[in-house]
């Protein structure tokens, strides 16, 4: 009976789990391999659903959000290959996972954070400068043609106009409405919209309690406690090209770091 066990054991190998990082702002772009968005992750996530003797897929999750689009169409990715593949998924928030970081979040099956993450920020935002008077005072005169009346809305270099504010706001109504039924769909009656909904940020424990995430705790002794103490993590990269490698040495890099420290700043504690 030991020796069948034994031989059991040996030819039984121990299942997988893949780890994906999505950290940093999610944005469109990607051509040197930087950024979170569908374009540059895609490759990533069918390479760790194909995995064999794959049991889940693990989400190390660090971002204050970014573009809508791009947060729906990699959310929606995930999802799709998980239930294709028959992979549970489960997201683990950092420091941050707030807006398109708690978008992506609400695409695994669970969702954990450490005790001091900052989790939620479910709205949506716009910001810019309004530069008229200063130019006005430096003698500059601005010109600008169209083909279309309302091609240059919420134009910084001329005074807001209340009818393009109202136009911004509608928009924006809409995809926090979108967002919104995401969570719901998601999270179900674990939330309550009324509380959860309004843009505002929690740590942990406030999140767990508010049904946002449903625990606190760290990646591998959470799963080790669901699959076993033999689990394997299997850690995936992104490739990145030949020109990304130099990152802050490059216009884009700068740029990229900048935009990060801006997003990030938010909830710097």
């Amino acid at each position: 009976m030991r020796l069948w066990s034994w031989i059991k054991k040996i030819f039984q190998r121990s299942g997988v789990i893949a780890v994906i990082r999505l950290e940093g702002v999610i944005s469109t772009g990607g051509r040197l391999g930087g950024g979170i968005n569908d374009q540059t992750m895609a490759p990533l996530l069918e390479k760790a659903f194909s995995l064999g003797k794959l049991k889940a897929i693990a989400l190390i999750i660090n971002s204050p959000g970014g573009s809508p689009s791009q947060s729906s169409l990699l959310a929606a990715r995930i999802i799709r290959l998980s239930d294709e593949k028959d992979v549970p998924v489960y997201a683990f928030c950092e420091d941050v996972a707030a807006s398109g970081g708690y978008w992506l979040a609400c695409s695994a099956k669970e969702i954990f954070a450490d005790e001091n993450s900052i989790v939620g920020s479910i709205g949506v935002i716009s910001a810019g400068f309004g530069f008229h008077e200063f130019i006005s005072r430096q003698g500059v005169e601005r010109r600008i043609y169209t083909s279309g009346d309302e091609k240059s809305m919420l134009d910084p270099f001329r005074p807001e106009k209340k009818d393009e504010i109202v136009r911004l706001k509608l928009i924006q109504k809409s995809i926090h409405q979108n967002f919104k039924n995401f969570v719901s769909l998601r999270r179900g009656n674990k939330i309550d919209g009324k509380k959860v909904f309004t843009g505002e940020v929690w740590e942990a424990e406030r999140a767990r309690d508010l049904g946002l995430i449903d625990g606190i705790g760290h990646m591998e002794p959470l799963l080790k406690g669901k699959f076993g103490s033999d689990i394997k993590f299997k850690r995936l990269d992104r490739k990145r090209g030949f020109f990304s490698r130099f990152g802050k040495a490059s216009v884009d890099g700068i740029i990229d770091a900048i935009n990060e420290k801006v997003y990030f700043s938010k909830f710097r504690l």
